[in-house]
């Protein structure tokens, strides 16, 4: 408190007006994404509830609750959630068990699981998950799902059992319903056509949902035609049932809830990393975070112990309604929950109309959905990763079993598959025209090293040699037995050659007395040779005799070079210097000896037109005794080159920045200072009282050094846009500029994201992480869209 300051009584008004209330703003496009998504959440929700042998009311409490809550609480904002078809067959299975108000009750207890997992941070755990046994689990669903329908398409009903449906489906062909069979006739043409609507018309009416037409025509067919069939029937909300206490086995009560949670759960944390990636991929500014998985796990348990409360089904993150809301341009949570809140009046006031629709025109509407699960894609994927063994175990248990036990029967079997890999070395030794080579497939292990051994005491004394290593993973066993025989089979006369198939790397020969004695494998960082005595005699000593270490230092890199690497690059820089550079990328970064430009952005030979100066900076055109150097490379890349792109990147710990930042009012123009007259505009951002500053995503920023570098690269990217070539190229459509930051320490790049990169809005000038599985992700999460 100021010393001048009135002292505060008891009774004294407080010195600060009290803060106003938020105003909540919905987006107009949230608007329209949320009525997409309810006209597909209606109908599905609907034949998902028909499809489990629940009454069909709790389908859309299921909905509501999973809009409103799991949208307000869980971790994925434009993740939509609801009744899934993954988990059809679970539901289906509890409520023939131990009926429909002790399923709800398994379903409320579920969702406590799910708090219990969510608040120990254990969601990434089950990204752990081989994506075989996923697509297995869900092509198992899926086909227990289809075959369960086709019995309702034909006039009958199913039973519980897969196989007991398949033994009866002969007999319900000899006796099917042709009204029903027409109206699913019709909805399956209607669900696969409207899609498939030419332009200019189709455009427009693709806009409605194929599966709301698909169940809207058919009910106007059954009404115009007259056709009696079994419809909708949707009792009265006084007398709709709400959750009970399962009896039963307790080990079977725990199974139920294990496997309802393990469903819920891994489908909804795999559906968010693909909304994650479906909305990065998206134009525009990115107004979405990354999905928060644990918080995600939070808000599913919470929507399932709502749901099953009063009365709805298991609750889960559902990709086909994820996607049209990403599609639709949904920005933030509003258009989940809006959806959630139309399902709410829908089930209130829609029921006459609700009442008119065929049971059978859901049911076809479901096994599409199911047919759709066994996704080719899937199949296409587990085949190049040679997965397949897991994927039909889990698809087979899934169907013959169940859920739980089909999932664990394909992770025993991804395990074996794993172990066999790692164990199953195949080791092969033979001559052609002189030259011993031998070939080793799969993990080099421990266990694979008296094999190699054997293999490698055949090459005779003298002779040539080429190991060919054909896998992913050497340990120090076998690592070590491979150098000992190459020093012993060079060192009496021989040649050994060690080539990786799968990197392309040779390293050819033993290392003589006066080269690097550094092992193929040896990291590079903090790279130091230890060179004898003799080398450093053949040369390299001033008029005083003393050698120079640096010199020495500069020329076994060179020599190193044309050892090592020059004979793999050698081919590849002959065609460039026959036909030219053609990069497609200008990489403008800052001097700083630490940034390895290829290194960091994993380039070769070729393709980057790299531009070095201290602080990375770009002197805007036209300012008199501008420095001319990074402009005419900037012309020279964009005119001449013909560039696609062009990074400004900046980095930690910067000297530049820290110069800028120390710099003293009236200090000796030295060239330093002259130049740094052109970071000076990205102090002043920083100091013009802008309400957001450049920042990174993930964590505040460090200090005040690494925060004028952020603001840096998008005041450089403000010069460089200035720069008549870069203008007419952006206008054109042929160019594009982004904005990165190295941190040096931590090894992590970050490029900027939104309108930064393209226009000059400081409160987008967000730097998001590149994350390791930015373009090929390992984890391969199912593809949104491809369940619902």
């Amino acid at each position: 408190m100021s010393a001048c300051a009135p002292p505060r009584t008891e009774h004294s008004p407080p010195t600060t007006p009290p803060p106003r209330r938020r105003r909540v703003r919905v987006e107009s496009a949230d608007v329209s994404a949320c009525i997409a998504v309810f006209l597909i959440a209606l109908p599905l929700s609907l034949g998902i509830a028909l499809a489990t042998g629940a009454p069909l009311q709790a389908g859309l409490v299921a909905a509501a609750v999973g809009g409103i809550v799991a949208g307000r609480i869980g971790g994925c904002p434009l993740q939509v959630s609801g009744p899934a078809a993954g988990l059809t067959v679970v539901t289906a299975d509890l409520i023939h068990q131990y009926g429909w108000r002790a399923t709800c009750g398994i379903t409320v207890l579920a969702g406590l699981a799910q708090l219990g997992l969510g608040c120990l941070k254990v969601a990434r755990g089950a990204l752990a998950v081989s994506p075989a046994v996923v697509h297995g689990m869900l092509a198992g669903i899926g086909i227990t799902i289809a075959v369960a329908q086709v019995h309702i398409v034909l006039g009958g009903r199913p039973d519980s059992s897969v196989l007991t449906n398949l033994r009866a489906l002969p007999a319900q062909l000899a006796h099917l319903d042709p009204a029903s069979v027409v109206i699913s006739a019709l909805t399956l043409t209607l669900l696969l056509a409207w899609p498939r609507i030419p332009d200019p018309v189709g455009g427009l009416l693709r806009k409605v949902p194929a599966a709301l037409v698909a169940v809207v025509g058919a009910t106007v067919a059954a009404a115009l035609t007259g056709i009696t069939l079994p419809r909708v029937d949707l009792p009265s909300w006084r007398s709709h049932a709400l959750a009970g206490l399962p009896e039963g086995p307790t080990l079977g009560i725990v199974a139920a809830v294990l496997t309802t949670t393990l469903v819920c759960s891994v489908q909804s944390l795999l559906g968010a990393v693909a909304v994650d990636k479906l909305a990065a991929g998206r134009t525009g500014p990115a107004r979405v975070g990354r999905s928060d998985l644990d918080r995600e796990l939070l808000g599913q348990g919470a929507a399932n112990i709502v749901s099953g409360a009063l009365g709805g089904l298991p609750v889960a993150g559902v990709a086909v309604r994820s996607t049209a809301n990403v599609n639709s341009g949904a920005v933030s949570r509003n258009s989940t929950m809006l959806h959630g809140g139309l399902v709410v009046i829908a089930a209130l006031l829609l029921v006459p109309l609700l009442e008119q629709i065929p049971l059978a025109s859901l049911a076809a509407l479901v096994m599409a959905v199911g047919i759709q699960m066994v996704s080719l894609n899937h199949i296409r994927t587990v085949t190049r990763h040679r997965e397949v063994p897991v994927y039909v175990a889990t698809t087979l248990g899934v169907v013959c079993l169940n859920v739980l036990q089909g999932v664990l029967l394909g992770i025993a079997v991804a395990v074996a598959l794993a172990l066999h890999r790692l164990t199953h070395t195949r080791i092969t030794h033979e001559e052609r025209e002189g030259v011993h080579h031998v070939r080793v497939r799969g993990q080099l292990t421990f266990l694979a090293v008296p094999r190699l051994s054997r293999a490698l005491h055949r090459v005779p004394h003298g002779t040539r040699a080429v190991v060919e290593l054909d896998g992913s993973f050497m340990d120090h066993a076998a690592y070590e037995a491979l150098q000992d025989w190459r020093s012993s089979h060079t060192a009496r006369g021989g040649s050994a050659e060690l080539k990786d198939r799968r990197t392309g790397v040779r390293s050819a020969g033993a290392p003589s007395s006066t080269v690097c004695r550094c092992r193929p494998w040896t990291p590079w960082r903090n790279h130091r040779c230890d060179m004898p005595t003799a080398a450093m005699s053949k040369g390299g000593a001033d008029s005083t005799g003393a050698s120079r270490p640096d010199t020495h230092e500069l020329a076994r890199g060179i020599s190193s070079f044309q050892r090592n690497t020059a004979p793999l690059v050698r081919e590849e820089l002959a065609r460039l210097a026959r036909e030219g550079q053609r990069p497609s990328q200008l990489f403008l970064t800052c001097a700083d000896s630490r940034l390895v430009t290829s290194m960091i952005t994993a380039s070769g030979p070729g393709d980057l037109f790299v531009v070095r100066n201290v602080g990375n900076l770009v002197p805007p055109p036209g300012q008199e005794h501008a420095d001319d150097s990074v402009a005419a490379a900037i012309e020279y890349a964009v005119d001449v080159l013909g560039v696609r792109s062009i990074t400004v990147c900046g980095h930690s710990g910067c000297g530049a920045m820290q110069a800028l930042l120390a710099a003293e009012p009236g200090a000796a123009p030295t060239p330093l200072r002259r130049w740094l007259r052109y970071g000076e505009p990205s102090l002043a951002r920083l100091a013009d009282g802008r309400p957001e500053r450049p920042r990174l995503a993930p964590r505040p920023v460090a200090d005040a050094v690494e925060e004028l570098s952020l603001a840096n690269v998008v005041q450089q990217l403000t010069h460089l846009r200035a720069h008549e070539s870069v203008a007419r190229a952006l206008a054109a459509g042929a160019l594009e500029l982004h904005g990165m930051y190295f941190h040096v320490g931590e090894a992590r790049a970050y490029l900027l994201g939104g309108e930064g990169a393209e226009g000059d809005e400081a409160e987008a000038a967000v730097f998001h992480e590149v994350r390791e599985d930015a373009k090929e992700d390992v984890r391969e999460a199912p593809e949104v869209g491809s369940l619902v």
